[in-house]
Formats: C-alpha cells, sequence, structure tokens
C-alpha cells in the first residue's frame, strides 16, 4: 500500500476524528516497503491519484485536515473532468459522504504547514450517479495473477515474501476490465505457485491448479531486478505473459534513482501491465486456451462377461447416489460476515448439497466449492433469479449482487521513469 513508501494503516475511529472524512488510508515513507498479504479495495472505487495540496494552519493537525480537505475538492474536480469533460463542484459535507479513502502517496507535516500528494478515493456508484456516467464494468473470465520476480539470479513467486507480489495486492483492481484473481501467498500456495510452476506447459496440472483457485487461465506478470550498486538505481525490466505456453502481452523497462523508491518502481509496473492486459483483452488476446477449458470425459467402466448363475445368485446392488457436480464460486468478502452470508446464500438454493470456503480473502475475492445436484448452467441461471450478477467459465461461476459492478479507474500517475533501452 505504498508508493516508495512503508505502509502505515490509520484506523477509521481516529481518521474520522482528525478529518470527519470517510475511511482513510494513510501510508508514510519508509525503506524496506510493506503491504498486506491480503488484496486490498476490491471495491472498484474512482481514484484520482496526484492531488497535490500545500496548506498551513495552526498547528500541525490542523494543517492536515485542511490538506485533506483541499485534496477533496481537488479531486473531485478532476474525476468531473476526467469523466465528463467539465468541472463539478461540491460541498464539503457533501464530498465527506462520497469519499471513501485518501491514500498518502508522500507527505511532509511541520507544526503548521503540510505537504502533501494525495489519492482520493470516491464511491463509485454514488459519484457516477450524481455525474451521470456509467459505473458498469465487463470484466474477462476470472484470470490468475502470478507475479513473478526475479532478483540477484532467483526467481520467486510465492516462496517467500516480495516487493513484486506486495504491490500486486496494493492495486487496487476494481476498475481494470480484467478480473484478476490474487493470491494471499499462505498454505499451500507457495508449493502450486512457484518459479518452477511457471515453466510447465502440461494443461492437465495447470487446469488442476486454475480449479483451486476458481481461475479460468493464468496471466504470469514479471519483472527482473537489476541494481547499479548497494542503495543506488534499480532498473525494473517487465513482462507481461498469457497462459502456460507464456504469449508475450507486453514487455518495458522503468528506472528509479535509488533503492528507497523500490515500491514506486513496483507501483509503477503493475499500472502498466495492467494496462496492457486491458488492451489486450480489448484485441481479444486474452482468449482462454481450449485444452484448458477442456476437462476430460470420466474413465468409463469396463465390461465384464454376465455369469447367468453368478447374476442369480448376487442380489442387485441399489444404485448409489450421485455426488453432485463440484464448482467453484468466486464471491466478493469485504467481512467475515459476507463469508457466512454467501455460503448461506449458496446453501439455500435446491440442489446445492454442499458449499465451503476454500480460499479465504478477507477485504477481497473468496472462493467456495459448491457440490450441486446438476450442471453448472442450471446454478447459473438460479443464482441470477434470485438477484445475483454471474460469470461464467470452465467450471466456475463469479459472483456479486446485481449492481454492483466496478467503476472506471483513472491510472495513477508513475514517478518512475523511463529506461533507456539497453539499460
Amino acid at each position: 500500500m505504498t508508493l516508495a513508501r512503508k505502509s502505515l494503516t490509520i484506523g477509521i475511529a481516529s481518521a474520522l476524528a482528525l478529518a470527519g472524512l470517510g475511511a482513510v488510508l494513510a501510508e508514510g515513507d519508509g525503506k524496506s516497503g510493506g503491504g498486506s498479504a491480503v488484496p486490498i479495495d476490491a471495491s472498484g472505487s474512482f481514484e484520482v491519484s496526484g492531488v497535490d495540496v500545500d496548506v498551513k494552519g495552526k498547528d500541525a493537525d490542523a494543517a492536515r485536515y485542511g490538506g485533506w480537505r483541499l485534496a477533496q475538492r481537488k479531486g473531485w474536480e478532476m474525476l468531473s473532468r476526467k469523466l465528463t469533460g467539465k468541472p463539478s463542484t461540491m460541498s464539503d459535507s457533501a464530498l465527506d459522504s462520497l469519499v471513501t479513502g485518501i491514500v498518502v502517496e508522500k507527505e511532509q507535516i511541520g507544526p503548521t504547514r503540510y505537504i502533501a500528494r494525495l489519492s482520493v478515493l470516491f464511491d463509485r456508484n454514488k459519484a457516477g450517479g450524481i455525474l451521470g456516467v456509467s459505473v458498469a464494468v465487463n470484466q474477462s473470465p476470472p484470470m490468475l495473477i502470478v507475479p513473478l520476480e526475479y532478483s540477484g539470479g532467483a526467481g520467486l513467486v510465492f516462496e517467500r515474501e516480495t516487493a513484486w507480489a506486495r504491490a500486486w495486492n496494493r492495486f487496487k483492481s476494481g476498475g481494470s476490465t480484467v478480473d484478476y484473481v490474487r493470491v494471499q501467498g499462505n498454505g499451500p500456495d507457495s508449493m502450486l505457485l512457484n518459479a518452477g510452476q511457471v515453466l510447465r506447459r502440461g494443461r492437465n496440472w495447470w487446469r488442476s491448479v486454475l480449479d483451486q483457485y476458481g481461475a479460468a487461465d493464468v496471466l504470469i506478470a514479471e519483472v527482473q531486478l537489476r541494481r547499479e550498486y548497494p542503495g543506488g538505481p534499480i532498473i525494473g525490466i517487465f513482462s507481461a505473459t498469457h497462459g502456460p505456453d507464456r504469449r508475450k502481452i507486453a514487455d518495458f523497462a522503468l528506472r528509479v534513482d535509488n533503492g528507497d523508491s523500490l515500491d514506486t518502481l513496483m507501483d509503477a509496473g503493475v499500472q502498466r501491465l495492467d494496462k496492457a492486459y486491458q488492451q489486450a483483452l480489448a484485441l481479444g488476446q486474452l482468449g482462454t486456451d481450449r485444452l484448458l477449458a477442456t476437462r476430460p470425459p470420466g474413465a468409463k467402466a469396463e465390461e465384464k462377461p454376465s455369469d447367468e448363475a453368478t447374476e442369480a445368485a448376487t442380489p442387485t446392488p441399489e444404485p448409489s447416489v450421485a455426488a453432485g457436480t463440484a464448482i467453484s464460486v468466486q464471491f466478493d468478502t469485504p467481512n467475515v460476515g459476507s463469508v457466512n452470508a454467501g455460503e448461506a446464500a449458496l446453501r439455500g438454493i435446491p440442489g446445492v448439497r454442499s458449499a465451503v470456503t476454500s480460499s479465504l480473502a478477507l477485504g477481497g475475492i473468496s472462493v467456495m466449492r459448491v457440490s450441486y445436484d446438476g450442471q453448472i448452467a442450471s446454478l447459473h441461471a438460479q443464482l441470477e433469479a434470485r438477484g445475483w450478477s454471474v460469470q461464467e467459465g470452465p467450471g466456475v461461476l463469479r459472483i456479486r449482487r446485481a449492481g454492483g459492478g466496478g467503476g472506471a479507474q483513472p491510472a495513477p500517475t508513475p514517478q518512475a521513469t523511463e529506461a533507456p533501452n539497453g539499460g
């Protein structure tokens, strides 16, 4: 959750006491970078980044309060210009109800002065309604994103925590047209998704891995880090590939001048790769491999020669009860209550034998394993009849409450610079 800084979350209660704003995520400077293993802000809020403020006050708290107020007003005007081409103004009290968060990109706090660069998050549905713009986003089938980092010659995915994996979890993906399935990196993740796995091309193995995470296909986001000397400039060579065969989508290089700006480099790389994947999706280049989408038929039972005497002596067994179709269902889980509510909603559908969350991501997208007496299309229809918005992939359903689509998200301005060719 940083741009060249260590993650620092300010609780909602203290933020309300300080600024009277909505939920606030603030982040301070640091060297090591930080971040939660849980992907943040999957809600798809409108984001306006690069809002510069310079405010004076009677003390540090008053100056910071005034800075955040000013950021709300400037951010709203910037968002209005971007979406409608015209500026728009609102009162501070009205903006308080629209702002869902403020992200501190960098800040300097003095005794009576506050200088900062901020990002402002606006509720997508409320802001879209006021500005008269559509907030719906048609997304791709669920795509498993694998963040592969090469540093010092060693490739890492989830074998241990990396700055590249943290950057993808910081990325606010709700406004993207690509439906990313992001992994926390705990439990069996480091065994299923590692630097060796990305070299595999076998569809059977990849199909098994994708089914574990409720994804239809895989995207591999790679970065190679080159440091000129400890604490000095860092060059990141980024590439975006798709599928087990790693079909190249894009590649580029970015550079920062010192080691303290590693997170800046990573965040800028994530933004560029997301744009590349969205462009590829629009051009039809992210189609699911037909071999990944195909499930092999079950082995047929061997026929044995009948023996009339044996048949007469042996009672005919009763037919066994079918185990049901196994379906992965992805659903949004902003809190613990949403997990229980999602499971209860599925269990209440006729034909559902069981519904158990197999991959939990509070604040992101969890995966539920559902056993259903019927075809996936039938479950799809029943969910839509109960007010869910449903996307279907091979053995996978992605469900949202109707009307909960993400909004178009303005891309933050990267602070990293393009590396010269051959750098």
